[in-house]
């Protein structure tokens, strides 16, 4: 993303539980927009998820 106040977080964790959980811990401090589902690399542990976050607004509570 080219504009400041804008991330991706990818997260990285060990299962969807983990991965949506700190999904909405990050959704509790910053507006984002949230990822519905999670992936998984054959032969790798664990699962990723991407998320976008937008620093310059509060958010959505």
């Amino acid at each position: 993303m080219a504009e400041p106040g804008l991330a991706v977080v990818e997260v990285a964790a060990a299962d969807d539980n983990t991965a949506f959980a700190i999904q909405e811990l990050l959704a509790s401090q910053w507006a984002i927009a949230p990822a519905d589902d999670t992936t998984h690399e054959p032969g790798e542990p664990g699962v990723r998820l991407r998320c976008f976050l937008d620093l310059r607004q509060p958010p959505d509570v």
